[in-house]
């Protein structure tokens, strides 16, 4: 049990080092190239525009964001919290040592926004590929979404000869955040994922 319960914690890191929002382009405006002509009067150079972004550390309301988000829902003594501060997000943790469970949970700050594309790109195979590097072997079972933009993937995963079911959910917080969770359980204990998964998002537990 302690093995899992390390392994599942090492996929967490995996996470936290590897699962961040990809790297925002510079909002620097790089200068033209010299012009091959005198500009002539006539001839005015259209003006530039700097997309607004804000601070990528994350405030005190992100921190409350972050453990507020499930409610009471872990809020028992079997559930062991945890959370960290990093430069863009706040990750939180918890852990059912002997149900070899772990929930994972990120408020992520997006400086310059985002849009479908880059959630597209970011929650991708070569994410998955970083998020799942500690096993031995995932598989994507279903992705879908509902009209207000929730995402929901679930996967199969294999590690030392034991399955785990993951559902990791991505939501549309604000134009500037967004909240990525998942949830880890073995597979023998797929009713308390769902029983888990329905709490944390009624209505969108698992995919039609």
């Amino acid at each position: 049990m302690k093995r899992q319960l390390f392994f599942l914690l090492a996929v967490v890191f995996t996470i936290s080092s590897c699962g961040k929002p990809a790297a925002v382009p510079s909002t620097t405006t790089a200068p033209p190239p010299s012009p091959t002509k005198s500009i002539e009067p006539s001839e005015t150079p259209l003006p530039t525009v700097t997309p607004a972004c804000i601070s990528s550390e994350p405030a005190q309301k992100d921190i409350d964001r972050a453990l507020a988000f499930t409610g009471e829902i872990f809020n028992t003594p079997n559930w062991m919290q945890s959370y960290t501060v990093n430069e863009s997000n706040v990750a939180v943790l918890w852990q059912d040592a002997p149900q070899s469970a772990l929930v994972y949970l990120e408020a992520r700050i997006m400086p310059c926004g985002y849009e479908e594309p880059d959630l597209n790109r970011e929650f991708s195979d070569e994410n998955w590929r970083a998020i799942f590097a500690n096993y031995e072997s995932y598989k994507l079972l279903a992705e879908c979404r509902n009209d207000a933009g929730l995402r929901l993937y679930q996967f199969e995963t294999q590690n030392l000869g034991l399955q785990y079911g993951v559902n990791y959910w991505v939501k549309n917080d604000t134009d500037t955040r967004l909240i990525a969770a998942m949830l880890v359980f073995p597979l023998e204990s797929k009713l308390l994922l769902d029983e888990y998964s329905s709490m944390l998002f009624p209505g969108y537990s698992s995919c039609p």
